[in-house]
Parts: C-alpha cells; structure tokens; sequence
C-alpha cells in the first residue's frame, strides 16, 4: 500500500491499495490516544474524505482507525480545556466539524466500508455509521458513551442508530450506555461480518475491490435514495427513483450491461 499524506498534517492518511489502486483507505492516525478526535484530528479528516470522494479515479473507500482502535470520540482532554475557556462555546465543535464530516462521510459519491478494528465510541460510532457497510474485530466493544458524561448525541447517531437497530434499542443504548460488543452489533445488523482483529483491514479491503468494480455511478444514486427514501413519504420517494433512473438511463455502464445481459455476457463496469 503506498501512503500519501493528506498535508503535513499527520493526524490522518490516504493511502491506496496496492492490489487495486481505485481503492483509498483513510486512516485516523493518532493511535496512542486511540484515535480520539481533537480539532487536529477532524480538520484533517474531513479535507481527506472530501478529497477521495472528489477524485474520478477512487472508485470504493475504507475508513479505519490506526493501532487498536477505530476511534474513541471526543478527545475528552481538549475538551474540558475547551469547556474551561468557554462553556458556552465548547461544543460548538459540533456544528463547525462533526456535521459537515458525517455529511461528507455519508454523501461521498462512492461506497465507503469501515474497519472498525477496535473500540468505537460515542462520534466514533457515530463516524462509522456514516460509512455504509461496516467490518468488525472479534470482541470489540462499542458504546454510545453521551450520557456517562451529560450530553445528548451528536455525529447524526440519533437518525443513524435508530435507522441501523431500530428506534427502542437506540433508545435503550443511549439512555442506558451499556456497552456492545462486535457479535451483538452483528446479530443487530449494525455490520456486515465480524471477524479475527489482525483480519480486519484485509476483509474490509476485499469488499472494498469487489464494490470498485461495480457500477460507481449506480452506488452513488443508490445511497442518495437510500437517504433520502428513509426520511420521505413515499410518492416523493417513488419520483426520487424514478428520476435517479432516468440519469442512470444514460450511462456507459448502464447501457453496456444491458447490451451484455442480452449477449448472455459478464458486464464490465467502468464507473462511469
């Protein structure tokens, strides 16, 4: 895997799979302190996730975490430094990094699969449920951590948690934060597999190839209905599709999948 940083800024990395370059991996890499998320930390983060979904030539994405975890949340030390400045104004941190990220997360044109490799907690959760397939270390635990320290959700897990397990379980997990491990978010249908912690990156990579030869475009109009068919009535729901197929209509990897279904052939997708 060959590795380009997204600045000087080593908090976060892009790299590019060797096996299949139209896949990048973005990597939270503060692993001494579990990945938690610092204004350093998510100002570089979300330029790396902006610049992957803005590049024609990533056709699939990994989000994981550096070391032993995937990411613990709120790097709780700056943010009591932040509260001593400014009570009032701490939180704003939300508004100006966790919103636009999770946006730019869920809306990347591209499928996104997280390697949750470890501990993934409070807008790390969050973080990870704005990708849309998510792979799993045997054992990790999960928790949504808001109310062990007074506060309410953020990172969009009020609507993704509730879409991905249901509205009384995300109820139950954010009241109560009690921890979940990987097998429950499994069972749940929170992620996709689960497997050996040292197995995590590589499962979440062979997904990531498969979806790199799909039909890019389709993915990208898919997630969009996906999205807005969750929060829509639907006759609004039903012309969203109907508009998404008529710009699909005209694509390259439409129309030669079609002339090959009918040549009883394999299709070829080029993302485009």
């Amino acid at each position: 895997m060959t590795t380009s940083p997204v600045s000087a800024d080593p908090a976060v990395l892009v790299t590019r799979d060797e096996t299949d370059p139209a896949v990048a991996v973005v990597t939270l890499n503060r692993p001494a302190r579990y990945n938690a998320l610092t204004v350093e930390l998510k100002e570089a983060l979300l330029p790396a996730v902006a610049g992957v979904a803005g590049d024609d030539s990533v056709r699939a994405v990994v989000l994981t975490g550096a070391g032993k975890a995937f990411c613990v949340g709120q790097d709780l030390t700056e943010h009591a430094e932040a509260l001593d400045a400014d009570p009032a104004g701490a939180l704003g941190t939300v508004r100006r990094h966790y919103n636009p990220l999770v946006r730019a997360i869920s809306e990347t044109p591209k499928p996104v699969v997280a390697a949750i490799n470890g501990p993934c907690v409070g807008a790390g959760l969050g973080i990870a449920l704005a990708a849309d397939l998510r792979i799993a270390a045997e054992g990790l635990k999960f928790a949504t951590a808001f109310t062990g320290i007074g506060l309410s959700t953020d990172s969009g897990l009020a609507a993704s948690l509730a879409h991905a397990v249901g509205v009384s379980r995300a109820t139950e997990l954010v009241l109560l934060n009690e921890q979940f491990t990987a097998e429950d978010a499994r069972n749940w249908g929170l992620v996709r597999d689960v497997v050996p912690a040292g197995s995590v990156l590589d499962a979440a990579l062979e997904l990531a190839r498969r979806l790199a030869t799909g039909p890019t475009r389709a993915y990208a109009e898919v997630k969009g209905a996906i999205r807005y068919g969750a929060v829509h009535e639907l006759p609004d729901v039903l012309e969203y599709e109907a508009d998404a197929q008529v710009r699909l209509s005209t694509t390259r990897d439409h129309q030669q999948a079609v002339a090959d279904f009918l040549a009883k052939k394999k299709p070829t997708f080029e993302g485009r």
